[in-house]
């Protein structure tokens, strides 16, 4: 995994399909690091304020694609990418797609492989970031596919942030995007869990984020320490055991009932612990759930 985030001396010529308010934003981020930016949207009116900046409007998609060059595709899912760009108009050889598209990992594979049948050189990506932050080193952008394709265009599409090679797998990209994502909303969730328990004795969201904050840094560093545990298979109960682990859960299902609060994630929480337990795993610490997390839901 390589981060890269230096300018190219000459900026390079490049192509943004899909103006929505990510595709947009990544216009954009290319325009003010001076790249000379070709756009193309379904409804035109789109690209008016990034044509007001410089940037050319395409007449058609296939215009747009930058044969021997970048072109960037955002659009609303993969399906919409090989729609678009399937068309015989379109002459996919010798261009390099960098697709930015959300996707999964099984799509982004797919979409890989037609893109290589058309003779077209691809890389998938994965923003994480929002819109107004593209072109910041705030703005995230994961890459993945050929590292020969990802290293000669690097410097351009450091134009878009921080941007991360992951591998040769196309799928790494949208897989390590559905990873972050689960994380994000298990955050969210536990913090809006506790934001209402405390709500019953008056406690208001802003008083308990500081806290909260606090909590979830401090989760954050036992990761490196567990991450060991998961990639050795071996998991001493150098904190806690997962039996211990367990009945604190049962303390918050029934704190919760009692405030009159939602039991459904604090049980959903046990259940996990619970199976674990089950399987022998009670005197052991809490990343063996991987094993639990590994297996389909039954």
């Amino acid at each position: 995994m390589v981060t890269r985030t230096h300018k190219p001396s000459s900026p390079a010529p490049v192509s943004v399909v899909g103006l929505g308010l990510m595709g947009r934003a990544l216009a954009g981020a290319f325009l003010r690091a001076g790249h000379p930016t070709t756009v193309w949207n379904r409804t035109p009116a789109r690209a008016d304020a990034l044509v007001a900046d410089g940037a050319h409007l395409a007449p058609t998609a296939a215009a747009a694609v930058r044969p021997g060059g970048l072109t960037i595709v955002c659009l609303t899912d993969d399906a919409a990418v090989r729609e678009l760009l399937g068309h015989d108009d379109v002459d996919l050889a010798g261009a390099t797609l960098v697709n930015l598209t959300s996707s999964s990992s099984s799509q982004a594979r797919e979409t890989a492989r037609w893109a290589a049948r058309r003779g077209a050189r691809y890389l998938d990506g994965a923003i994480m970031a929002v819109p107004p932050a593209i072109g910041t080193a705030d703005a995230v952008v994961l890459h993945s596919g050929p590292r020969t394709d990802f290293d000669a265009h690097a410097a351009t599409l450091a134009a878009l942030g921080t941007v991360t090679h992951l591998g040769e797998d196309p799928g790494l990209a949208s897989l390590y995007d559905a990873a972050g994502l689960t994380m994000m909303w298990s955050v969210l969730d536990a913090w809006l869990h506790g934001t209402a328990m405390l709500r019953t004795a008056g406690v208001d969201a802003a008083a308990f984020a500081p806290f909260a904050r606090q909590i979830a840094e401090g989760v954050a560093a036992w990761l490196p320490g567990y991450a060991e545990q998961v990639d050795s298979g071996r998991f001493p109960a150098e904190a806690s055991a997962l039996e211990t682990d367990a009945r604190a859960m049962a303390h918050l299902v029934e704190e919760s009932a009692v405030l009159g609060v939602s039991t459904e994630l604090p049980r959903l929480l046990k259940a996990v612990a619970d199976r674990g337990v089950a399987a022998g795993h009670g005197h052991e610490q809490y990343p063996v759930l991987i094993e639990e997390f590994g297996r389909p839901t039954p």
